[in-house]
């Protein structure tokens, strides 16, 4: 568009999508609404693709997602009010979780401000509490200008996402180009590797150089800033045990001999030396408490406040992951450890020897256990792994190891309910050429499974595993526990669906599985049927279920060849929990 004077005009929503596009994003995730149409418009103009749902939590998460697969800040765009809304618990999420996306939520326009306009809401002061960076667009002109300003905010130290409210007269509106702030790509931004205290990061080396029994636990910023490298070189040449937490997951394969899995608690227990890299003593630490009291601790992390949170530890250090491991790597010396690896991986050996019973075991219903030690033996080596439901998640965290760097994705620290479908949605699209694996409990799947269909309209055919046992079982468990039988039923009990004919609903195949020695078949059948583009066969099997099940799905919306050129298939199991098991897991896992 231009003046009569030939001067170049431009929209809000135009400018917001060359800030966008200056910052290296590809898609946005969305839900549409009138108050963001022109955002549509100029992420058009741009090349930007609009991934639509059905659902703002399913954007919100979408972008989290995208971030968590790409290691770049993912995005969505929604309308005000009830899209605003509905979108916060996905911006809590990766709060929590510590990652980098931005959310832009429409808003009314400033001339009916205050006024009473359909869905006008406080966004900004909702979401200040849960992100790095929240403001209002207040004109035109500057648009690009706060979409880049709140991006430079998702990475500054620990990572975490932004929010930017557009009213719609703002977006809506023309102005000169000459008039716009429009930041150009690479010139408004630096580099976030800082090195912590070089004084500190010498410490460090030599404390680790001259311990006897040292471990080092690496946390989910190892992952979210792209630091797998330096980590890995870190452990090696130090020589330290290492064990994985969070998206850090996959970082070493398993059967490196410096990856150890299930003597955590033994290593901390006996360490003199622990290093926890990129993850809080929360209560997945249990607060700091279990690590040995005589140890020193030494706690790496991106942002100031969480070194020393809930626990005193010896040495704290504050920078970019992959740069200050770097340099301790550099300044240390390698030691012989043979004796402390070995007692650790004999420790190893015997929690696996003692666990195999269980991840075995051929009782009918099927185990949850035995579902989640199908699904380790499932993976390839490049399967993205991706659990969604509390019991689902705390059984997989024993049971499944994923085999290359970001190659898990779980909820994080909030443990939001209903993040696997739109996690798996962004995984496949960013990555088609991964195998998307999700493994869902029947509430969790509940809460986004509606977005099952997205998978076949955008064509993302993901291999997906559901755990029906008709209840929200974690929470079911301990009423129980607490309550006994009588009151433990309350508030947690849902329908018995049918999952593999839920998901022909959306042009998906179905397929039931209730025996053990199925899983593997149809698990393997569906992997096939990807590869080929022949749809998959429906398989139902039936059981006598006498008793409310704590059951899995594994459902696949692999696309059918008539809607898209791909097969579908859904796998769906029954199966049983063994209380006494989970909540040993739930205990463990805390």
């Amino acid at each position: 568009m231009s003046t009569g004077t030939n001067e170049q005009m431009i929209t809000g929503g135009e400018l917001v999508a060359k800030a966008l596009k200056a910052e290296g994003v590809e898609v946005i995730y969305t839900l549409c609404g009138g108050h963001i149409i022109d955002i549509y418009n100029g992420c058009l103009n741009e090349g930007i693709k609009i991934i639509d749902v059905r659902h703002e939590e399913v954007a919100s998460h979408a972008a989290d997602g995208y971030a968590r697969m790409t290691g770049k800040p993912g995005c969505a765009v929604v309308t005000a009010g009830p899209g605003t809304t509905h979108a916060l618990t996905g911006v809590a999420n990766a709060f929590r979780a510590e990652i980098p996306m931005l959310l832009i939520g429409g808003q009314s326009s400033l001339t009916q401000h205050k006024m009473g306009s359909l869905q006008d809401l406080p966004h900004v002061d909702m979401m200040q509490p849960i992100t790095k960076f929240a403001a209002t667009v207040m004109s035109t002109e500057r648009c690009a200008d706060m979409v880049s300003m709140a991006f430079r905010e998702t990475r500054n130290g620990s990572f975490g996402p932004s929010f930017l409210e557009i009213p719609r007269d703002i977006l809506d509106s023309s102005i000169p180009m000459s008039k716009a702030v429009l930041p150009q790509a690479g010139k408004y931004s630096a580099s976030s590797k800082t090195l912590a205290d070089p004084i500190d990061v010498q410490k460090a080396a030599d404390i680790i150089s001259k311990a006897e029994r040292p471990c080092v636990l690496l946390g989910q910023q190892v992952w979210t800033c792209q630091s797998t490298e330096e980590a890995i070189e870190f452990v090696k040449n130090m020589n330290i045990p290492a064990y994985l937490n969070g998206a850090a997951r996959g970082s070493m394969a398993p059967g490196d001999p410096h990856h150890f899995h299930r003597t955590r608690r033994n290593a901390f227990t006996k360490s003199d030396c622990i290093i926890i890299v990129g993850t809080p003593f929360d209560f997945r630490m249990g607060y700091g408490k279990r690590l040995n009291p005589n140890a020193t601790v030494i706690q790496i992390d991106m942002d100031y406040r969480t070194v020393g949170k809930n626990r005193d530890i010896s040495l704290g250090l504050v920078g970019h992951i992959g740069t200050t491991l770097k340099a301790i790597s550099e300044a240390g010396t390698k030691k012989d450890r043979s004796d402390w690896f070995g007692e650790l991986r004999s420790g190893e050996e015997a929690a696996l020897e003692k666990l195999m019973p269980t991840f075995t075991t051929d009782k009918s219903p099927i185990s949850p256990y035995r579902v989640a030690w199908e699904l380790n033996q499932f993976l390839n080596d490049d399967t993205i792994y991706i659990g969604d439901g509390g019991d689902v998640v705390t059984i997989s965290a024993q049971a499944v190891q994923p085999r290359m760097p970001g190659a898990w994705m779980d909820p994080g620290p909030l443990g939001t309910l209903g993040v696997g479908v739109p996690y798996a949605l962004a995984a496949k699209l960013a990555a088609p050429e991964k195998e998307i694996l999700l493994y869902c409990g029947d509430g969790a799947f509940s809460m986004t499974g509606m977005d099952f269909e997205a998978f076949v309209r955008h064509k993302a055919p993901v291999l997906t595993v559901i755990g029906n046992n008709s209840a929200q079982n974690q929470i079911r468990f301990g009423q129980i526990m607490k309550y006994g039988e009588d009151k433990g039923n309350v508030g947690n009990i849902l329908g018995d669906v049918n999952f593999d004919e839920f998901a022909k609903i959306f042009g998906g195949h179905g397929e039931a599985v209730r025996e053990a020695k199925e899983i593997q078949p149809a698990l393997q059948r569906a992997r096939e049927a990807v590869k080929s583009g022949i749809p998959a066969k429906f398989i139902h099997l039936s059981n006598n279920i006498n008793c409310l099940p704590w059951s899995f799905s594994i459902m696949t919306p692999m696309l059918t060849q008539l809607a898209l050129g791909l097969p579908s298939l859904s796998l769906y199991s029954r199966v049983l929990t063994d209380r006494f098991l989970i909540f040993r897991a739930i205990r463990n896992f805390l």
